[in-house]
């Protein structure tokens, strides 16, 4: 549990820090744009990357803290057992997505970018590391749902 809430604040303050970037990235765009009357070439695409790592990692966030989009229809019509059951079930799923899709599919493609060396156009960095939130999210995606596996009652809706 000691584990979950330091990995809970430090998610809190890595989205934050990223948010604040953002936030400032695009007002330096507005302000060159309009203002100065010379646009940044960079700041469109570092406002780009900066939203994948902010929704990818953002869903890892949810997911940790099950406020994550659901339908729960079944599970509201469901006895207690049944419940359980439901939810032990979806996160087994959720977990075998995100170990398929997140961490496998998104290190071959951080991966595949690193090997070819292909580079951002205004940035020229590497999209291995734009790349790279996918299974960082995808590991972080796991560890909550065998946690909440190992737990299952804690932060239930």
């Amino acid at each position: 549990m000691k584990i979950k809430q330091t990995l809970d604040r430090y998610l809190e303050k890595v989205l934050i820090f990223i948010m604040s970037i953002l936030v400032l990235d695009v007002l330096w765009q507005v302000l060159s744009r309009y203002i100065l009357s010379s646009p940044s070439s960079f700041t469109d695409e570092l406002a780009g990357f900066l939203l994948i790592w902010v929704g990818i990692l953002g869903a890892a966030y949810v997911a940790g803290q099950r406020q994550h989009l659901a339908i729960d229809l079944l599970i509201q019509k469901s006895s207690a057992a049944n419940q359980s059951r439901l939810y032990l079930f979806i996160n087994i799923c959720i977990a075998l997505f995100a170990i398929t899709v997140m961490v496998v599919g998104g290190a071959w493609l951080a991966i595949t970018r690193f090997q070819f060396e292909v580079t951002s156009a205004a940035l020229q960095i590497p999209l291995g590391y734009v790349y790279l939130v996918m299974p960082i999210s995808g590991i972080l995606i796991v560890y909550y749902s065998i946690y909440f596996i190992i737990h299952p009652n804690e932060n239930l809706a």
